[in-house]
């Protein structure tokens, strides 16, 4: 939540918006770097399947494509944590606002659930959930629908993010 909240809070951010690099290219390094920390993160856990897979006789895809799913995800949680972060100068504002974010995408399955079955609300609502596209992944079943999901949403809360970024660089 300090990717961009800290630099303005101690006012850095117009040290690094002087710098000769573009918006997006500082909102792509930032996110290329929380993003190469979650990946050491969750490298950490490869022990357990490792270990599963030396003691026993699991399945490998379901272990493979929850593990994409999870990167996945953690990339839309990263892109959604920036975008709180380019807003306030407060992490915990950030925090709250990123959480939010993300626990509107994942409850949107839930919501889709009270409207009833056939309306073409309901269908989008449902389409906009994260629990929906993460489900799939995590029973092994390797959808192109869900990658793209996941692909377009990180793209689309980063763009907003440079979007942001480029609009404090003229204020």
């Amino acid at each position: 939540m300090r990717l961009f909240a800290e630099e303005a809070k101690l006012g850095t951010m117009e040290l690094l918006l002087t710098a000769p690099i573009r918006d997006s290219e500082i909102v792509l390094g930032k996110f290329l770097a929380a993003f190469t920390m979650l990946l050491a993160m969750f490298s950490l856990t490869l022990y357990f399947p490792l270990l599963l897979i030396w003691f026993g006789d699991p399945e490998i895809l379901p272990i493979l494509t929850a593990y994409a799913g999870l990167v996945l995800m953690g990339s839309v949680a990263v892109a959604i944590g920036l975008l709180g972060s380019s807003l306030t100068s407060n992490q915990i504002v950030a925090a709250i606002v990123s959480l939010a974010v993300l626990l509107l995408l994942w409850l949107a399955s839930f919501v889709a659930t009270l409207g009833g079955p056939g309306s073409l609300w309901v269908d989008f609502i449902r389409f906009l959930s994260l629990n929906d596209h993460l489900r799939d992944l995590t029973f092994g079943i390797l959808d192109s629908r869900d990658i793209v999901y996941f692909l377009s949403l990180t793209a689309f809360f980063l763009f907003i993010t440079s979007r942001i970024v480029e609009m404090r660089r003229w204020r």
